[in-house]
């Protein structure tokens, strides 16, 4: 099996780059966003691999990183899910911002990319939330603040605090994300007043 290629950029077609390997031009598929960073032809690059074996077939999938390419694998444990989509996922969302949608439940991210909607992005969402902070430094106190809100056992000033900012046209993830940094800094009594002021602060940014 092929974990590495490391190579000369030959040339790019829609889906792939062909790198050239001392001779030998490999046919890479990779996302839309490793193909915009990659160099331009005549130029060395490097990808990690993945290799999908088949009776009729031997493919490539090429990754500027390591954690997405267990992003790529790991999507594709979800049903409905193959290489084509999980690519697709990976071409509108860095492996990080990935990890952090799942794991505060924003479907409207998820959903952005070719190939998901509404319900595939909820089922990815709620198969692998378990899995995502894993993935990327994300704030427990977050996914905790964001599971209360869904869940509606915020306590009051928190979820009036969310409430008001998504009244004002903030995607609730996002509220909940502001809310949670200002009762970092304003601490567990703040009032809901207090919270929206420094929430706002936080969306401002």
């Amino acid at each position: 099996m092929i974990g590495k290629l490391r190579g000369v950029v030959d040339s790019f077609g829609e889906d792939f780059v062909i790198l050239d390997v001392q001779g030998v031009g490999y046919v890479v598929h990779c996302s839309a966003r490793t193909l915009q960073r990659l160099p331009k032809p005549g130029e060395a690059a490097e990808l990690a691999i993945e290799t999908h074996v088949r009776e009729d077939m031997i493919r490539l999938y090429g990754f500027r990183s390591d954690p997405e390419r267990e992003w790529f694998r790991l999507l594709q444990t979800v049903q409905g899910v193959g290489s084509r989509v999980a690519l697709g996922v990976l071409s509108v969302l860095e492996p990080d911002a990935l990890a952090n949608a799942i794991a505060t439940g924003d479907k409207g991210a998820v959903a952005r990319a070719p190939g998901v909607g509404p319900r595939l992005a909820a089922r990815l969402v709620a198969e692998l939330k378990d899995k995502a902070p894993a993935y990327a430094p994300i704030d427990p106190a977050l996914i905790a603040l964001t599971d209360a809100v869904a869940d509606r056992t915020a306590p009051g000033p928190v979820a009036d605090a969310v409430s008001a900012l998504v009244n004002l046209g903030y995607p609730q993830v996002q509220a909940a994300t502001a809310v949670a940094a200002a009762l970092k800094s304003a601490g567990e009594g703040a009032e809901a007043k207090t919270l929206i002021r420094l929430g706002l602060r936080e969306l401002a940014r």
